[in-house]
């Protein structure tokens, strides 16, 4: 391993000037999302550091102040010049896009980042920034202001005998001008990732934002297993050794670890390419689900689980019940699809394939118990497959695919086109009835509910399929069969708003629709489809002066506003059957004032536990659960 490191390693592609102009081409959005996304880049660059195998510790620290430090142990940025932009490897790194070490030769074998955009659109996006460099016993600094630099390279003697890089930054708010407050959930949630597919790695997080700092330490030796352990701790497994399997093709790193569970029904596979997750999936995917088919079936006939005659196991039937990461470290990703979360890579289908299905076929030969218990549950989800299949060819025959009919009880909009067409699924008649009649016909869509839907996560397909309130959303929607590839031209509305009253029976069956979503047709919710309505808990009025308050913080600060001694009424919505027509759009339908929370998942892992455990069959987690968190649920639920 070569510490020979410097800026003629480093190759300029592009300038920085478009950046500030049009930052969302640079990091998708200035919203929330985007503005962690920097810190994403920062971190990423310390992460390829310890890829490269020059770096141990990441520490990632939210200032008092409202900036972010990044600091590592790896080599440090080159502080030599470059030889192509005059100017010192660092600021090269910290002005130039696409500057660095991962697209020249000798820098990075293989680089996380999902589009590369580097650490110089972070500074063009920062009211300033600071760096460090600590190498050859010196410690270099620079000061940035919107991207330009204030300061030379001021190079002075390390007081401490120690190499690596640290990044200070401040989001502009001229950039960001929803918010520039970082939450700490959502970058932990990420760090926490990054720690489990890079095992060894130490990423400490700290938040001094408060009167007392908040830290946590992520570290997991076992990596991805230790990520799978995660998911499954309130499942019970099949076969008592985790599959693990890790390779190396043709500069390609393969890791991959799997586990069937006993009392699951549904397959959660996770793909990574680089440290990113693959979202809309990828060849790495496609490489692992077809080396689990071929590889299954070959078995189940040698043990002769499969009879001369029998038609193989289809892969839906074999992966039921697995949960499975798949991570690969390419050199060259290239990623497509609606996010630019897709791998695309053609080498890597049989890279996977090839890598996997050796270590596969080796491990069930010596493990004959456990292949046996992995093809009977497939064998049996086979069977129970085929019981659906009538049910299944049911719902296709009648789904809007082959345009048949709708359900009778949608009141449908005018407008043809999913993009501003939205539907509101809501519960019992009497909101529907103000729905209906208080909507804007030409793009909103009402869909009635009676009681409460099947719950998915412990339902059979032939349940699902002859289920009245289930068959209804299906055909609405133009959702297809699940299991199949999810096709968003097929969909007939692009938002899919939940709408349910405020009280425990709402949550509950708010809960069961996000089950149904994300089980039946997951990327319906990983591509922003699913919405939550927020109607109000209150209505207040003083005079001839109305508000409408959302939670009881709004509530208290709404009268704190009043004289003292002045009169008002408290009205409480206690469902949505209760609103009128106008005051329902006023409040939660109309574009212009309503409130909406799009569902997304910025941990998938916790997710898919979350639903193990509130909607599984076993009791004791959930109890455990409810037991720790539900006082805090409740109280939380009145301030949205």
């Amino acid at each position: 391993m070569s510490l020979d490191y410097n800026a003629a390693q480093l190759r300029v592609l592009k300038g920085l000037e478009p950046v500030r102009t049009r930052p969302g081409m640079y990091i998708g959005t200035t919203g929330p999302k985007g503005l962690h996304h920097l810190v994403y880049e920062v971190v990423d660059n310390s992460v390829d550091e310890a890829l490269a195998g020059y770096c141990n510790h990441v520490l990632i620290q939210m200032n008092h102040d409202g900036s972010v430090t990044v600091t590592d142990d790896g080599r440090g940025i080159p502080t030599d010049i470059h030889p192509d932009t005059g100017l010192s490897g660092v600021e090269t790194v910290m002005t130039v896009l696409h500057a660095g070490g991962k697209f020249g030769d000798g820098g990075y074998k293989v680089s996380g980042g999902l589009h590369g955009v580097g650490v110089s659109v972070v500074n063009a996006l920062s009211e300033w920034l600071e760096v460090k460099v600590w190498r050859n016993n010196t410690v270099f600094t620079q000061r940035y202001e919107r991207g330009v630099p204030m300061t030379a390279l001021e190079p002075s003697p390390a007081t401490e005998n120690r190499r690596g890089t640290s990044v200070t930054f401040f989001p502009d708010r001229q950039i960001f001008t929803e918010t520039i407050e970082f939450e700490a959930k959502i970058l932990t949630n990420r760090l926490r990732e990054l720690a489990y597919l890079n095992a060894g790695i130490r990423i400490e997080f700290i938040d001094a934002r408060g009167e007392i700092p908040q830290s946590e330490v992520y570290c997991y030796e076992g990596g991805i297993r230790e990520y799978i352990q995660y998911m499954i701790q309130d499942k019970e497994p099949l076969h008592p050794e985790m599959i693990y399997v890790q390779g190396e093709k043709n500069d390609v790193q393969v890791e991959v670890a799997l586990q069937w569970c006993a009392d699951a029904y549904n397959e959660s596979l996770m793909g990574f390419a680089n440290n990113i997750r693959t979202n809309e999936g990828g060849t790495h995917l496609e490489g692992l689900k077809a080396v689990l088919t071929r590889t299954l079936n070959s078995i189940a006939r040698k043990r002769n689980k499969l009879k001369e005659g029998d038609s193989n196991l289809a892969g839906e039937n074999i992966r039921e019940g697995l949960t499975a990461i798949v991570s690969v470290k390419v050199p060259n990703p290239e990623f497509e699809g609606q996010t630019k979360t897709k791998l695309g890579n053609t080498e890597v289908r049989g890279i996977v394939d090839s890598v996997v299905g050796e270590a596969l076929t080796e491990y069930l030969d010596f493990r004959p118990q456990a292949a046996d218990s992995i093809l009977e549950k497939a064998i049996q989800a086979f069977n129970a497959a085929e019981a659906a299949r009538r049910a299944r060819e049911m719902v296709r025959r009648k789904s809007v695919l082959e345009s048949s009919t709708l359900p009778g009880k949608l009141a449908d909009c005018s407008s043809r086109d999913p993009s501003e067409s939205e539907i509101f699924i809501v519960e019992g008649d009497s909101a529907g009835g103000s729905a209906k009649q208080g909507r804007d016909r030409r793009f909103q869509a009402i869909l009635p509910l009676r009681g409460k839907i099947l719950n998915i996560e412990k339902t059979d397909d032939a349940k699902i399929y002859k289920n009245t309130e289930i068959h209804a959303l299906i055909t609405a929607l133009g959702l297809g069969i699940k299991g199949e590839d999810f096709d968003s031209s097929q969909l007939r509305y692009h938002r899919i708003v939940i709408m349910t009253d405020a009280d425990v029976d709402g949550a509950h069956i708010r809960t069961l629709l996000l089950t149904f979503f994300y089980r039946y047709q997951r990327d319906l919710v990983d591509q922003g489809y699913i919405y939550i309505a927020c109607p109000p808990l209150y209505k207040l009025e003083r005079g001839r002066q109305h508000y409408y308050c959302y939670n009881d913080r709004q509530l208290q600060e709404r009268i704190a506003s009043f004289p003292e001694n002045a009169n008002y009424t408290i009205q409480r919505f206690k469902g949505l059957g209760e609103m009128m027509p106008q005051q329902l759009w006023d409040t939660t339908m109309n574009p212009e004032t309503r409130m909406m929370k799009r569902v997304e998942i910025e941990d998938a892992a916790e997710a898919d536990r979350m639903f193990t455990i509130l909607m599984g069959d076993r009791v004791a987690p959930r109890r455990e659960f409810i037991e720790t968190y539900g006082p805090k649920l409740a109280l939380a639920h009145l301030d949205i």
